[in-house]
């Protein structure tokens, strides 16, 4: 993976939450949602949210090195999950503009955040680099999983506030649908 420079990787990191707010915009002024793109794009974007679902319930943050679960195929669930959950999303606004736009925000914000919480592992957990080198960062892995239960657990999923997440998609499903019957 392209190394990004510290000081960049430190800013985009603090201007992720309020360019969301500018991604909100244009999601909003840009989508152009279809029955048929909405039948495909919100089952896509819900299984974005479930994969989110199940890292943050298996996630104890700076407590214990994550390898259950779905962290056992992929070190970053939660960003492959909001991966998912964007290019649903854009599959329901059907615009080729936010496409472009969200893969844009993906390379030049997510993937610099990925590479300071991957330095941020490396010094809270020692067995994190043998961890990384077992288990691709991104793109899943289907077999040789590390073993070890799924370890959900709902009280994590609520202390780690995924349900906003989950409350974020409703509002967005929700935008598309009035959209959508609107036209």
């Amino acid at each position: 993976m392209f190394e990004f420079p510290k000081r960049y990787a430190d800013a985009v990191a603090r201007a992720r939450v309020p360019s969301g707010f500018l991604m909100v915009f244009l999601f909003g002024w840009l989508a152009h949602p279809s029955a048929r793109s909405l039948e495909i794009g919100l089952p896509v974007s819900m299984l974005g949210l479930a994969l989110r679902a199940w890292a943050a319930g298996c996630l104890f943050k700076d407590q214990k090195l994550a390898t259950s679960g779905p962290y056992q195929y992929t070190r970053n669930p939660l960003y492959l999950g909001t991966l998912v959950v964007a290019a649903g999303l854009v599959a329901a606004a059907r615009n080729p503009w936010l496409a472009a736009i969200f893969a844009a925000v993906f390379v030049l914000v997510y993937l610099p955040v990925i590479q300071l919480e991957q330095q941020h592992l490396h010094r809270l957990f020692p067995e994190y680099a043998a961890y990384a080198r077992e288990v691709p960062a991104l793109a899943p892995r289907f077999t040789g999983a590390r073993g070890g239960s799924p370890a959900f657990r709902w009280s994590q999923y609520v202390r780690n506030r995924e349900y906003q997440a989950g409350l974020g998609w409703l509002a967005g499903a929700a935008f598309l649908l009035w959209k959508w019957v609107q036209r």
